[in-house]
């Protein structure tokens, strides 16, 4: 897993940003779901950065960026016009594991109309943040500032000492749920084959199928029922019927 970095964040002496991103260090993705994992970014977000920023998340899966998780219909928004467009901020920063600055939307043209476009959706500044290389995984945290005075130096200087720290608990908490989803496939796989064998070996003991005639048998009744093969062995399995055979 990521740790914290070990510089100093936001402006030196301010105590609520110290606050802030103390509070995003000590944050654990066991406490939360990758969705309130952001609404807590988003709230410590608000603390330190002006200009009412929303966040979203973005991953790249089979060669597309979708959003996984956002803070506010906005952010969501905003994410799906580069993804129409498939280009933009976001797009760029989590396919090439470089962070994406833009200060000021209205006139920035690095991918056409598309910073603009956001500009008029009420988008003041932007920080696209990838995830940790290391991790393998590609995406990013995307942090959008309303207003046209989230634009300056100062708030661009915070949007990417923010996320810095913000990118830790959320790739964190993603590879956690994506851990977890796999192990759950992986125990549902294991639970469908064990009684798929079960009702094999009940078919071979009763019919003298050979172990791919019985599995044949389980597959013709699930087509013919338009049922999972697991679905037709558990039945059989606890009622000892299976039409068909």
């Amino acid at each position: 897993m990521s740790t914290t970095p070990d510089h100093t964040p936001g402006p030196p002496g301010d105590p609520v940003a110290q606050a802030a991103f103390d509070e995003l260090g000590r944050m654990s993705f066991a406490e939360h779901s990758l969705e309130s994992l952001v609404q807590k970014v988003t709230s410590l977000a608000a603390q330190v950065i002006p200009g009412q920023p929303v966040a979203s998340v973005t991953i790249i899966r089979r060669s597309a960026p979708i959003t996984i998780a956002s803070s506010a219909p906005l952010a969501l928004q905003l994410d799906e016009v580069q993804y129409s467009h498939g280009t933009g901020p976001c797009v760029e920063a989590a396919s090439t594991g470089l962070p994406v600055v833009v200060a000021d939307p209205r006139a920035d043209g690095r991918w056409g109309r598309v910073a603009p476009e956001l500009a008029e959706r009420g988008c003041g500044s932007i920080l696209s943040y990838p995830l940790p290389a290391q991790e393998a995984v590609s995406g990013g945290l995307n942090l959008y500032a309303r207003g046209a005075e989230a634009g300056d130096e100062r708030t661009v200087e915070l949007l990417r000492r923010f996320a810095d720290y913000a990118v830790v608990p959320v790739s964190n908490m993603y590879l956690y749920r994506s851990a977890v989803e796999r192990a759950e496939h992986l125990a549902a796989a294991l639970d469908s084959r064990a009684v798929i064998d079960q009702a094999k070996g009940i078919l071979i003991e009763r019919f003298k199928f050979t172990a791919d005639q019985a599995f044949q048998a389980l597959a013709r009744v699930s087509m013919a029922r338009n049922e999972k093969v697991r679905d037709v062995a558990e039945r059989f399995v606890r009622t000892g019927e299976l039409p068909d055979v």
